[in-house]
């Protein structure tokens, strides 16, 4: 005879296990602030001429010797250059990156350039996996680099872009001033002198 009524089934409790959830989110974290550390912007300190005519000409007249390049960066990714003083200067045309302007800074900065190097070789031989040690090292390299880039001797660059130039042109001008260890620099405009100068020598237009 069949025994009445339907066995019992055991309920089985349904849980989730979010332990490891708890890793991954410490991951997302730690991704998170590497990211935000490594995108944090870069500044760069910019000589500006002083709206003052006597004070621009007074500047203008203290960077204008023999350690002085002025650059102008014309339309079309022209870019001309000429060193000294200008009503003596003979103004010639290069390019941008390193066969260009920078091949030129560099030979003008020659022995920042060596300095910087030999700083470079100090510092991998200080290399250590404390990170105390390591800050101190950074803030060493930051300031000698400073001293360098700004010491007598070293050129100044005087950058003159034109209404018709392009603003990534600057920009580009402007690397290479950190490329080439330059740390004294000036943007201005562009005046009728260097007009003439470029029409005279080199035969065009400058907008």
């Amino acid at each position: 005879m069949a025994r009445k009524g339907g066995s019992k089934q055991k309920k089985m409790n349904a849980r989730v296990d979010f332990t490891p959830m708890v890793d991954m989110i410490m991951l997302l974290v730690t991704f998170f602030m590497l990211c935000t550390t490594l995108l944090k912007p870069q500044t760069m300190e910019i000589t500006m001429p002083s709206d003052k005519d006597d004070i621009k000409q007074e500047n203008k007249s203290q960077v204008q010797t023999d350690e002085a390049i002025t650059i102008i960066i014309d339309k079309d990714n022209k870019i001309y250059y000429f060193e000294g003083k200008q009503h003596e200067a003979k103004l010639q045309e290069t390019a941008y990156g390193k066969e260009g302007i920078r091949k030129v800074l560099l030979k003008k900065n020659l022995n920042a350039a060596q300095k910087v190097a030999k700083l470079k070789t100090e510092m991998q031989a200080k290399f250590t996996s404390n990170p105390l040690q390591a800050e101190k090292n950074k803030q060493y390299y930051k300031e000698q680099l400073s001293k360098i880039k700004n010491a007598d001797g070293t050129p100044t660059a005087i950058i003159k872009p034109s209404d018709a130039s392009t603003y990534v042109n600057l920009i580009d001008v402007l690397d290479e001033m950190q490329n080439c260890y330059i740390g004294k620099y000036v943007i201005d405009k562009v005046n009728d002198t260097d007009r003439a100068m470029v029409k005279e020598q080199l035969g065009r237009d400058l907008e």
